[in-house]
């Protein structure tokens, strides 16, 4: 692909046996994509880093991450230690994303780590990562056959975008792919990086997708999304790129969370109240990549027109596989976008 094409990632939610999660990565691996990324949520879904074994064993060429795994419920050294141990079996393919750990500290009534936690854990993660010593306060250790694995940071509010681009090896944007919302994230994360005097990190972005001729149809299942978004402190963004939502603060009858939904329908209807159907398809249109095959593949090219080096998609839903996304990706917009490149 040429410079400006993105890398197009699959996210994959370790919700099924190992087996049949390697056959799925096997399979977007076959049809072309670059990555796979395994998010990580202890009650949801299968230990993040058991999978990402099997799936570095089960796979040759494409690249494997975390996005993203947190310091909350998983401390700096043990990170460190399952890091090591997957980019020893996918050498040169893994990175470690980490975050402030909203799904996994949530169900367990934690709290999401603060930027001095996220600065804490990545420096701990880098010096052990290299081999060096580290202070755990008072008992100095480091890491027997340290390996090489770059650390992203994701991050969607301003503090944590311009932490990214100042300690991390990369950024992953949680804002979208917005033309507006991008560009105020990528302009947070090289504030921090030029402020602490280093060049621009990568950026991976995050969307919702898919492979459709009817937008205003499937974007209705994004309601829950855009919900979400809304309540946590995304609503400037939205009405950034144009998408104006009023939700309360608090929303009954959705477990565990509006992202995450078990019901996935019932979490559609209660959203209804407050997300209309134009306000899905706008969202779907603007945040996402909803679309022909061409429109996604010509929206990517744009991305990467943008300084996006990668571009990671999900399908609506967190306890099924990508499967459908994957063969509508690999076979019509993948194709398009290399044919362009």
């Amino acid at each position: 692909m040429s410079a400006a094409v993105p890398a197009v990632g699959i996210r994959v939610p370790p919700c099924v046996p190992g087996d049949r999660l390697v056959r799925t990565v096997r399979r977007a691996e076959e049809l072309g994509f670059d990555q796979a990324w395994f998010p990580d949520s202890q009650l949801l879904w299968r230990d993040v880093f058991t999978s990402l074994t099997a799936a570095a064993l089960g796979t040759e060429r494409i690249g494997l991450g975390t996005a993203v795994t947190n310091f909350a419920t998983r401390h700096p050294a043990v990170l460190a230690s399952a890091a090591r141990s997957v980019a020893e079996l996918a050498p040169g393919r893994f990175v470690l994303g980490v975050g402030v750990g909203n799904s996994s500290v949530g169900p367990v009534g934690m709290r999401p780590s603060t930027g001095a936690e996220m600065r804490a854990g990545i420096a701990t993660l880098r010096t052990l990562l290299e081999g060096r010593d580290h202070d755990f306060g008072g008992t100095v250790s480091r890491l027997r056959d340290p390996v090489e694995v770059p650390v992203f940071m994701a991050a969607s509010g301003p503090r944590n975008l311009r932490l990214a681009g100042e300690i991390a090896d990369g950024a992953v944007l949680l804002s979208g792919v917005s033309p507006a919302t991008l560009a105020d994230a990528a302009a947070r994360v090289a504030e921090g990086a030029d402020a602490a005097g280093r060049a621009p990190v990568p950026l991976v972005a995050s969307a919702f997708c898919a492979v459709t001729d009817d937008v205003e149809r499937a974007a209705r299942q994004l309601k829950p999304i855009c919900a979400g978004i809304a309540r946590n402190g995304g609503g400037k963004a939205l009405a950034l790129a144009g998408v104006h939502v009023d939700v309360p603060d608090r929303i009954e009858g959705v477990y565990p969370d509006l992202v995450h939904a078990e019901d996935w329908d019932a979490a559609v209807r209660i959203c209804s109240q407050w997300v209309s159907d134009e306000a899905a398809a706008a969202f779907a249109r603007a945040f996402c990549l909803f679309g022909t095959g061409e429109e996604i593949a010509a929206r990517l090219r744009g991305l990467g027109a943008a300084g996006v080096g990668g571009v990671f998609l999900q399908h609506v839903g967190s306890y099924d596989l990508p499967e459908d996304l994957i063969e509508a990706v690999g076979r019509s917009v993948l194709p398009a976008l290399r044919e362009r490149a």
